[in-house]
């Protein structure tokens, strides 16, 4: 029984939500799975993607293949630099600490980066924001500017018919 970590599709019509499951590669998409490792919702920006590691790891180990897109999933998470790292350990290249260390230096530098994502993407909305209310505001007095003009009589246009009608 060929084990597959893979994407099973929830959520409504245009608002995909998908659990990461481990699965007979044999059955359904959406039928029957073994077990759920973790969520991945890509409505939000960035993605949210919620995975127990831990188990990711074990079934891995275990000799499940992951499908194409789970992959990048996991690898994006450090699922499969966790794998990695706990091989070193194994060979005796490393110890548990150091490869405990390794794997949460890497967690924080990603956690850095997705954070600094969040906050690029806020300040350019804000940014996106206050430019839109500038150009509604200069529209806006504008607009202003020509009818005050168009209610306002001219001066000039009030002495020609005054003159005209003296004559």
């Amino acid at each position: 029984m060929p084990v597959k970590l893979r994407l099973q599709r929830h959520g409504k019509k245009n608002a995909a939500f998908f659990h990461i499951v481990a699965a007979d590669g044999r059955a359904p998409r959406d039928g029957k799975f073994i077990e759920k490792i973790g969520t991945y919702n890509p409505n939000t920006n960035p993605a949210s993607i919620d995975i127990d590691v831990k188990k990711a790891v074990e079934w891995l180990n275990n000799g499940a293949e992951p499908t194409n897109t789970c992959r990048a999933i996991l690898s994006y998470k450090g699922v499969l630099y966790k794998r990695h790292l706990d091989g070193g350990v194994k060979k005796g290249a490393l110890t548990t600490e150091q490869a405990e260390a390794k794997f949460q230096k890497w967690l924080g530098e990603k956690e850095g980066k997705v954070n600094a994502k969040k906050d690029r993407i806020s300040t350019a909305g804000k940014e996106a924001k206050a430019k839109k209310m500038a150009e509604e505001t200069a529209r806006k007095d504008s607009i202003a500017a020509k009818i005050a003009a168009k209610n306002t009589p001219a001066p000039a246009a009030e002495n020609t018919e005054n003159t005209e009608a003296g004559n």
